[in-house]
């Protein structure tokens, strides 16, 4: 473990000195399951799933456990049955951090630990407002700030969740035409473990009468940022977008359908465009801002590695 200022919040680790705290929880993910759970150029290995990410299953597993002690020494107190809820693990960061193949890669590996716990991944996405809606609001080039989300459904979903609900039904977002999809859901049925995947969620309340008190943080038990450098990710979404102009964005469905007979020339103009106006913006002003919120920060290289792993100490 690194040296820190006595005023840092954080203890800091290298990939090294974070692997050896993941003794004795197995690597329960194969190459083959790896290369589905990749996200679009992001190009994980293994030894990072043993390095970064079993010792910080391992973390969430011991804290869980305390968390459910607790939980029962509260209700014990009350005289009460305490109801089943699950522990909730918050993971934010900026677009093209991978924050994706981060919950999907974790939702494995917690949900192979030894007492084979249920293990749910919720998109913030799903929480968006429709395009139609986002459209009459004049804010479709604003989707992904926390105005475009139905803030107040998200939290009626966590206050849900966390009182003991049985089930919960959310909506389902699709990349592909880029908006909810009519008519599906998704359904929670009181998983043992929660993961919340998403841009804002570790904001704090705004200044805004209408808001509403709690915020989405208030919910989480634990909460991770993925970070980057700005010109790292600048590069990784254009390069996604590059991937994309040739795969998803060709399919008729497709939203980005125009994009997709862009020149390479073309679209590099145009992902730098897009990052510039909407992504650089939120990140800036929403996003990045929140990172020292978060209980554990995993800092990603140029090459998209996990090279430091800070852990918050209180």
């Amino acid at each position: 473990m690194s040296n820190e200022s006595s005023f840092s919040p954080y203890h800091t680790y290298d990939r090294i000195e974070w692997s050896r705290l993941g003794r004795g929880i197995p690597l329960s993910v194969s190459e083959g399951e790896l290369e589905r759970l990749r996200g679009k150029n992001d190009p994980i290995v293994l030894a990072e799933v043993s390095e970064v990410y079993l010792p910080l299953a391992k973390l969430i597993y011991l804290l869980e456990d305390r968390n459910h002690i607790d939980q029962k020494t509260t209700h014990l107190f009350l005289g009460k049955i305490p109801p089943k809820v699950p522990f909730i693990i918050g993971i934010a960061g900026s677009v093209a951090a991978g924050k994706s193949t981060a919950a999907r890669l974790l939702k494995i590996l917690l949900s192979r630990l030894p007492h084979r716990p249920q293990v749910d991944l919720v998109t913030t996405d799903g929480f968006l407002h429709p395009n139609a809606v986002l459209e009459k609001r004049g804010l479709m080039k604003r989707k992904g700030f926390p105005e475009s989300y139905d803030v107040r459904r998200l939290i009626r979903f966590l206050a849900d969740i966390k009182s003991g609900v049985p089930q919960v039904e959310i909506p389902v977002y699709s990349h592909l035409i880029y908006d909810i999809v009519p008519g599906e859901t998704q359904v929670i049925r009181q998983p043992d473990l929660l993961i919340l995947e998403g841009l804002n969620i570790l904001q704090t309340p705004q200044a805004d009468e209408k808001a509403p008190r709690l915020t989405v943080s208030d919910f989480l038990d634990f909460s991770l940022y993925v970070d980057a450098r700005e010109d790292d990710l600048t590069r990784w979404y254009v390069e996604r977008f590059q991937l994309l102009r040739k795969t998803a964005f060709r399919q008729p469905e497709s939203y980005f359908r125009r994009y997709a007979n862009l020149s390479v020339e073309e679209a590099e103009k145009t992902a730098l465009s897009i990052w510039k106006e909407i992504n650089a913006r939120n990140l800036a002003e929403n996003i990045a801002p929140t990172r020292e919120r978060a209980r554990l920060i995993l800092e990603k290289g140029a090459d998209h590695s996990i090279r430091r792993i800070r852990l918050r100490r209180f």
